[in-house]
């Protein structure tokens, strides 16, 4: 089974792509941390395009918010040394494995189903989906089954990111608090 690739997936493989070659090849950390926070937010653009805001939620808040926050903080705080080379040699033998690995992982992305595409595995599993349709509301009272599933099937999972959120903010503030007042 073939899946079409919209024009806005493929902006998003090519934009996700090429941050993240960006970030491995850059020898400036600043210039690294950039994109890799651009890296982030792409990810979690493509994570909200496959209809998991969750994921994408959390990839925003941790990886492009506070991840970058803090790597910038540790560089503000350490000695950097300027160069005007950004891109010093490139170590061909790693560059040609990660372009196999980039080809490999490509060739697959054709055998993915189209996004909400009936015949999906997940939509093709009767007795899974089923049971979450019919019973939602009879086993949580929630009538929405994507909270039911989020809140309570998968209760822990939730809350255990919810938990890592709320730490890696505090811990944001904590550092913020001291750079302000230091």
């Amino acid at each position: 089974m073939s899946a079409s690739v919209t024009a806005i997936e493929a902006m998003l493989f090519v934009f996700v792509i090429a941050t993240a070659l960006v970030t491995a090849l850059a020898r400036d950390v600043l210039s690294s941390i950039i994109v890799f926070g651009a890296y982030s937010l792409g990810m979690a653009a493509l994570y909200t395009f496959y209809r998991a805001p969750d994921v994408a939620l959390t990839e925003a808040a941790i990886s492009a918010g506070v991840t970058t926050v803090l790597l910038l903080l540790t560089i503000a705080k350490t000695s950097r040394i300027d160069r005007e080379v950004v891109f010093e040699t490139v170590d061909w033998s790693a560059a040609a494995a990660v372009g196999a690995l980039c080809a490999v992982m490509l060739a697959t992305v054709s055998f993915m189903p189209a996004v909400g595409d009936p015949d999906a595995p997940v939509w093709s599993n009767p007795d899974v989906t089923g049971y979450y349709l019919a019973n939602t509301y009879a086993d949580t009272g929630v009538e929405n089954a994507v909270m039911a599933v989020l809140a309570s099937y998968r209760g822990f999972d939730t809350f255990g990111e919810a938990v890592v959120v709320f730490a890696a903010g505090v811990a944001a503030m904590v550092v913020l608090h001291r750079e302000v007042f230091s």
